[in-house]
């Protein structure tokens, strides 16, 4: 109840009933590592309506472990279209953007998809905008990846990148969240500790990551042996 009045109300409102200013309100978001107070309400508010367990507790953890979780959170239609991007011989780019932890799942799917032959350009936040909108006309499409869905920056190029109707992967936790709902392909991965933005505990979310995307480059190769057939 209280998360829903906490949505209603935003941050001038939550601000006069505690009798404090909306600058320390977006101060606290950024003590707890949020972009602001957006960032941090659509996390909170995701936390509140499903339960998840304690990543401290051993067998919470274990069980995150478990790759099983990435073939039912993942369609096989949801994979089969990965794969179809990766066939794709326009010889446009596919552009992947991601910050932070993100960034370095990122840096390898890059090198992963270079060594395939696949023309690629990587960016993240440290770049010049232009990196991304001078080449609008060149990208098929974008990769993202965001541990909560609701990267500000994330967001921001997917909702270009829609636009102007390129195709978009995102890689997110389970949840729903915004970047998810806007991807022509969402792809899941379990995240056992989503209110630590920081990576600051023990997390699967980044490795699970790196064995989806294997485990679409195998869905991969399979399709390539039996179209040389």
């Amino acid at each position: 109840d209280n998360i829903d009045q906490v949505n209603k109300l935003g941050v001038r409102g939550i601000a006069k009933n505690n009798f404090t200013s909306t600058s320390t309100i977006m101060r606290l978001s950024k003590k707890l590592g949020y972009s602001g107070f957006l960032e941090m309400q659509y996390n909170l508010s995701a936390l509140a309506k499903n339960k998840f367990e304690d990543t401290l507790n051993e067998r919470g953890f274990l069980d995150s472990l478990n790759m099983e979780s990435l073939l039912k959170e993942n369609s096989k239609e949801a994979i089969d279209e990965f794969v179809e991007i990766l066939f794709d011989d326009s010889n446009k780019f596919i552009f992947i953007y991601a910050n932070g932890f993100s960034g370095i799942v990122a840096e390898y799917i890059n090198k992963k998809l270079l060594v395939m032959g696949k023309r690629c350009i990587l960016s993240n936040g440290t770049d010049s905008i232009g990196v991304f909108e001078n080449n609008l006309d060149f990208i098929s499409s974008i990769i993202v990846i965001s541990k909560s869905g609701e990267t500000p920056m994330v967001l921001n190029k997917v909702k270009t990148g829609k636009e102007h109707g390129i195709k978009i992967i995102s890689f997110t936790n389970e949840s729903e969240n915004s970047i998810s709902k806007l991807a022509d392909i969402s792809l899941k991965i379990g995240d056992a500790n989503k209110l630590d933005d920081r990576n600051l505990m023990p997390n699967t979310f980044f490795p699970k990551v790196l064995v989806l995307v294997e485990l679409l480059i195998y869905e991969y190769y399979k399709k390539k042996d039996r179209n040389s057939k």
